[in-house]
Formats: structure tokens, sequence, C-alpha cells
């Protein structure tokens, strides 16, 4: 193989050295994170320059497979392409580069035995096993069961299924317990970072809009995406609007070189055009034969054509570093997709000093904070930053803010911190990658959880079994609908709660009412004298309410008392249902639900 004649930038050589270093121990298969415009293709092109055996690079779409090959090939090095869409499909060189698609359908042609399998824009890879990417991998696995799988991504996470691996080895932090395509994420270079040091071009937001679409009441189907249906509904009463952002649009990017524009609907994108100049505006949407498609992209990157409307199909794979304006006239349903939107216009290019980016659709992202891996539960929610009070960890979730920058509640659920949990086992001859996985163990503190009514164990609040004793954990929908066909049974639909200090027979006593839309309420009462007692108001009160920085430790049971509790009314969220029985003179609590997600109606809802 001939001299190669990059020059890699530091990141970009730390990403190689982090993948030599992977899998020199390890045969797990492996993320490595980097931002649009990162140079993800020099990275595949140096690992495949260093390889010893042979190499297959998927990726999704031909614009990726032909520019991954070419940065390759630039360098006087040989690389077979195996791609319906480039109308080339050999396998005889050492390096492969091929389309997902077009390797599937000839996976006879591929039984051959590969060490390494590249997969560009990784996050597409679904778990089904009928997928094609996993077709490639059993194909591959069959010839070679020692296979290492890295997947490159700017975006790691998938709406449907949420984080595509489940440890993070730089941040030491636990993404998630579900099953996941890749097991690691070895390398990650924040977006901040890279504008910072000038590979990738300033950012300028601007706020102050003509107009915005109303896409705030919208909420996303299961798979995480808007419906056309409601999107078109909600542009349907926005004509005027369109009218009056198209000609902010156009005099904003007057003086400026390539204009992005995303839109929501193929609707939406016609309407677009009517208001956009003829002669220098081309639409490119999802149903486009592939040749049209072509034609309007290269003219567009000729600067032929200076505005480019598209819905939801220029987002990955398309290269054009002149683009220096962005305009958002979709909801985007994450903070990776915002940031690969953005991304299309951040690459550098001579004489572009930023990029300007305008959002008519109210878009709460922020383009540099910390990706969570969820949908945004609500549309005021933001990320914040909850330490665990039992490790210490700064774990990131969906949250809320109040108007001092304060915390009011979050919705994690468990703490996603990595501790040592102190090995007898001796590890001192192991490699330190090795080692660390082995002396690392997530955190078992949880923000919020279901206990176990038999051993007090405390399970995530999905669970359907306990993760100690087995037993079936009872599900929060029979349980409410056992209490409303009790007759001696009360269901109160919870909308807040409040704390009073009150006394009976001399003694204070703690009293905490529940209210419903309609102002009934039941009460329970907690007294603060003995050990006894405030370890019950502890467990049964505040434990569930721990999902504040360090609030309502176990430590403090000794200093409970109800002035103390009084002071912290804020931090006691109010449950989704209360559930009392009724006996003699009084009604007794028995349950409370929290984080209900079932079939029943919760306060405040529709």
């Amino acid at each position: 193989m001939s001299k190669h004649h990059w020059q890699l930038r530091p990141y970009q050589q730390e990403a190689v050295d982090a993948t030599l270093k992977h899998f020199r121990q390890s045969d797990d298969p492996a993320v490595i994170v980097l931002p649009t415009g990162a140079g993800k293709s020099l990275v595949i092109a140096e690992l495949a320059r260093l390889a010893r055996r042979k190499i297959l690079v998927l990726a999704h779409v031909k614009e990726l497979v032909e520019q991954n090959a070419a940065k390759f090939r630039a360098t006087g090095a040989t690389a077979a392409i195996f791609s319906a869409g480039l109308q080339e499909k050999q396998t005889d060189a050492q390096i492969v580069f091929g389309s997902v698609q077009s390797v599937a359908r000839n996976l006879n042609q591929f039984e051959q035995e590969y060490s390494l399998l590249i997969i560009d824009e990784c996050h597409r890879l679904a778990l089904d096993e009928d997928s094609q990417y996993q077709q490639v991998i059993d194909t591959l696995r069959a010839s070679n069961a020692k296979l290492k799988v890295l997947g490159l991504t700017a975006t790691p996470y998938r709406l449907d299924t949420g984080w595509i691996y489940q440890h993070h080895l730089q941040e030491n932090r636990w993404r998630t317990d579900e099953h996941t395509a890749f097991r690691y994420c070895i390398y990650e270079l924040p977006l901040k970072h890279m504008i910072q040091e000038a590979f990738l071009s300033p950012v300028d937001l601007l706020d102050a809009p003509v107009a915005l679409y109303d896409f705030e009441q919208l909420r996303p189907k299961q798979s995480g995406l808007f419906s056309s249906t409601d999107l078109n509904q909600v542009l349907q009463k926005s004509k005027r609007a369109t009218a009056r952002i198209i000609e902010q649009v156009v005099s904003l990017s007057e003086d400026r070189e390539g204009t992005m524009i995303f839109a929501a609907t193929v609707e939406h994108a016609k309407e677009i055009m009517g208001y956009l100049p003829g002669e220098c505006s081309a639409m490119v949407i999802g149903d486009m034969k592939q040749s049209a498609r072509d034609s309007v992209i290269q003219a567009f990157k000729n600067r032929d054509i200076k505005y480019l409307v598209n819905v939801a199909v220029l987002t990955t794979g398309f290269d054009a570093p002149h683009v220096d304006t962005i305009v958002l006239l979709r909801p985007t349903e994450s903070v990776s997709l915002y940031q690969q939107i953005i991304g299309r216009g951040l690459r550098l290019s001579p004489g572009k000093e930023k990029c300007l980016v305008l959002d008519y659709a109210g878009n709460q992202h922020q383009l540099f904070k910390p990706e969570i891996g969820q949908a945004k539960p609500e549309s005021d929610s933001d990320i914040v930053a909850v330490a665990c009070p039992t490790c210490g960890f700064n774990n990131h979730f969906w949250g809320k803010l109040d108007s001092d920058g304060l915390l009011i509640e979050h919705y994690g659920r468990r703490c996603q911190g990595l501790i040592d949990p102190g090995h007898n086992s001796d590890t001192s001859l192991l490699p330190p990658l090795e080692k660390a996985r082995l002396q690392k163990q997530r955190c078992e503190f949880r923000f919020r959880f279901k206990e176990c009514p038999s051993c007090g164990q405390e399970n995530d609040i999905a669970a359907r079994k306990c993760q100690n004793c087995e037993q079936q954990l009872v599900d929060p929908d029979e349980k409410l609908k056992n209490a409303l066909s009790l007759r001696d049974h009360i269901v109160l639909r919870c909308s807040g709660l409040s704390v009073n200090v009150t006394e009976k027979e001399g003694k204070e006593r703690l009293e905490i009412a529940y209210h419903d839309e309609d102002g009934a309420e039941l009460k329970e009462y907690f007294y603060l004298d003995t050990a006894k007692q405030r370890y019950a108001c502890w467990h049964y009160l505040l434990k569930p309410h721990r999902q504040l920085q360090g609030q309502f430790p176990k430590a403090d049971i000794d200093r409970l008392t109800a002035q103390y509790i009084l002071e912290r009314e804020a931090q006691l969220r109010a449950p989704d249902f209360v559930i009392a029985r009724q006996e003699k003179r009084f009604s007794r609590i028995i349950e409370k639900l929290f984080d209900y997600e079932g079939r029943y109606r919760r306060a405040n809802e529709l």
C-alpha cells in the first residue's frame, strides 16, 4: 500500500488510537462519536490503511460510500466498491466499501474472512435479527467468530430504542440496561471543542424571527417522530406566517452563499417553493427519482442554486461546505437531529465566517448541551445536572428549573455512575482497559423506583419482577382496577399535596393532605418522637421523593422534625394516585402510585 498523504487532526488520531487499543483487548462491538464535519471518513481511511487483513466499510447511502472510498483512494491505495447505486460490485480488494442494501442482497459474495466491519452512521443499525445490517454481521461472523465491529456516528441513539451502546469508557458513565447493538463508546468528541479549535464554523443563532409556527402542542408518535398529518394541520393555520418567514429568510441571506431550508412535510416544502425566487431555488424530497435528486444536489454544490428546500432527506451524508444559512421550519425530535441539521452548515469554507441559524419552529434544544438519549418529556423540560447522593456522580437528566435556575424536578430513574465494588480477584496482570471493565459496576442508587412488597428491593419503575427475589410485581393498573372495584376503597386522582404541623393530645404531628381536582382530600399523619416513628416517616413519606440532589438521605433520619419537612415541602412531589381503605371513623392511606404510565387518566390530563 502506498504512503498516505493526509495529516490527521489530533482528535482523529485519538479516535484511531482508541480503536486499536480497544480491539487489541476485546471483541466487544464499539462506537466512536464524532460531530458532523469532524472528518469520520479520514478516521475510517486511517484504520483501513493500518489494516493487515480484510475490512468491510458499510454505509446506508451511496454518497457516503463514495465519500469514504474517495478519501481512502486519494492516497493511491486500492479499494473495492460494492454498491449498485455507484454501478460497482467488487470484493477483490483488501478494503471493500459497500452500501448495506447491496451487500445484504449479495451475502454469498461475502462468505470470506473479514477481520473488521466498520459501520458509518451506525445509529441506523437496528437490533431486529432480520435487519440488513444484522444479516451482514451474521454472515461475516460465520466466517470469523472474532469479527470486530466498529460504529461511527454523530448521534449515538435511536428515537425508538434509545442509546446504541451501554458503557461510556471516557466518561465512566452507564447509559442503559437495555440490550444494545454496541457495548462501549470508546471515544467521543464534543461539538463545542470542534468550534473552539476552529475545526468547524462558529454559529450565529438568531432568536427573533418575524413569526413562529406553533408546533409546541404536538407530541411525537411512539417511534419518536411527528406525524405528517399533525404537522400539516398546524401548517394549514399558518399560511400567512410562511410568506412572512420566507420573505425574512431571503432578506437575511441576501449576502450569503448557500441556504438550506428544512421543511416539515412535502406539502410544506411545495408551499415554501412558491415564495422563493424560482431561478435560484430547488426542492429535494424522498420520492424523487435518484437522477433528479442528484442533479439538484450537484447544482446546489456548484452554487447554481442558492436555496435548497428539503424534507428529511439531507440530514446525513450530505457535504456542501459553502452552506452558511440553516433555516428550521420543522420541529426536531431530539438534540441529535437538531445537531445533525445545524451540522450541515458548520463545515469550513473560504470566506465563510459564521453559520447563521434561523429557527421558526420554536425548537427548545440547545446545541452544546449533553445528549440524554430519550425524547423530551415536556416542552419546557431542560437538561439538568443531578448529583447522586450515594456515589456523587454528576448525572444528566431531563428536568425542570424554576426562574432562579434551581432544580424543581427531574425524570431520571437510576444513577448512571460506575463505581469500584472492590473485587477480591487479582486483576493486576490484566490490560488496563479490561481491568477497568471488571472493576467498574453501575451504582445501585435509584431516584425513582418500585419497591418489592416482599423483600423491600428497589426496582426500576417499569419492572414486572423483583430483581432480588423474583416475585411478580403488581401492575399499577391492576392495583387501581382492584381498588376501584372494592366498596371500602377510595382512589384519589392526586393533583397536589400540602404539609401542615398540627397537635393532637399535646403532641406535635406532621399532616400531609393529598388533593384531587375537585377539592376532595385524603390525609396521613406522622409523629416524629421516636427513632421508629422517624424511620416510618422517612420510609413511607420521604423515600419516593429523593429525586433532588441529596434530598432526604437516609442518614438524616435521626434529625427529622416536622419543621425540617415543612421547610422542604417544595421537594415533595405529588403522587399520581392515592389509594385509601375506609375504616370505621377515618380513611387509611395504603398505597401511593408515582410515575404512573398506565391507561387511567392522571390529574390535569384531558
